[in-house]
């Protein structure tokens, strides 16, 4: 049986992203991304990370505002 998730660390949501630790921290340091926290560890919901990436910039927009 296939394992649901609902969670990823901060390391697996940046590897389920296809992302950079760095960016994914600056992400959620900007209030884009929404992180929890479980004592010391930091989580990021399945659904926050595929609002984050459903939100981003499409890509003829981006080339529009470069």
């Amino acid at each position: 049986m296939a394992e649901h998730r609902i969670s990823y660390s901060v390391n697996e949501a940046a590897k389920a992203a296809g992302i950079g630790l760095t960016k994914l921290r600056e992400e959620i340091r900007a209030n884009r991304l929404v992180a929890r926290k479980l004592g010391k560890r930091t989580l990021i919901n399945v659904e926050d990370l595929n609002a984050w990436a459903a939100n981003l910039p499409r890509v003829d927009a981006a080339r529009r505002a470069a």
